[in-house]
């Protein structure tokens, strides 16, 4: 069970990455004080469990209707969650969270925690891959709470991370957020290949 969460925690906090929505959340919340920031960071914090939750129980009857097999999922999910590493490690990703946070801001978004943190940053389509194929992983009702129980401690340290987002990029600096940011990304790399081999033996009885 140990094993179940620190995995399914590594996972999450990848593809979520708290140090990467942190600067973003500062950005958009320049205008704010600090009650606002903090009311944000929950409520934003709180939308993206629910809408994983959702897709973490009721992800793989939505896959049944739509006639898809789990090993496709595996793949594309895989391929998705490399891309997402990809920009990580060339740091596309942060410069396009960037974007996005410039857009709400110009159009006068005062409220963000639900567009565009709640999701698509917090519960995009890179974390909705990753909790479903975790839930597929897990057996039985217990390791499914233990990966619902990473995915809420994920979460919680998000929510940490955007209300200390100000002091927070303050004290990494621009470099130390750079240098993590490739790191998680070359680990994400290395489970999204996992999860490509592992729909590729499944689909091709290997």
């Amino acid at each position: 069970m140990e094993q179940l969460f620190i995995s399914a925690f590594i996972t999450l906090f990848v593809v979520i990455d708290p140090p990467g929505c942190a600067p973003i959340y500062a950005g958009l919340t320049k205008g704010a004080d600090a009650a606002q920031r903090r009311n944000m960071a929950v409520r934003a914090s709180v939308i993206a469990f629910i809408i994983l939750l959702v897709f973490a129980l009721f992800g793989q009857d939505l896959l049944a209707a739509l006639h898809i097999e789990l090993d496709a999922f595996r793949i594309a999910g895989g391929l998705m969650l490399f891309w997402i590493a990809w920009e990580m490690v060339f740091e596309k990703r942060t410069q396009r969270r960037e974007e996005r946070a410039e857009r709400a801001t110009r159009e006068h978004v005062e409220d963000v925690s639900v567009f565009p943190m709640a999701m698509p940053m917090l519960a995009g389509p890179g974390a909705i891959a990753a909790i479903m194929l975790l839930q597929n992983e897990a057996e039985g009702l217990e390791e499914t709470l233990v990966v619902l129980g990473a995915l809420a401690a994920v979460l919680v340290l998000t929510m940490v991370a955007l209300i200390a987002a100000g002091p927070l990029i303050k004290l990494l600096g621009d470099r130390v957020e750079a240098v993590i940011t490739r790191l998680l990304g070359v680990l994400l790399a290395a489970l999204a290949a996992q999860y490509v081999i592992d729909g590729l033996r499944g689909a091709f009885n290997l």
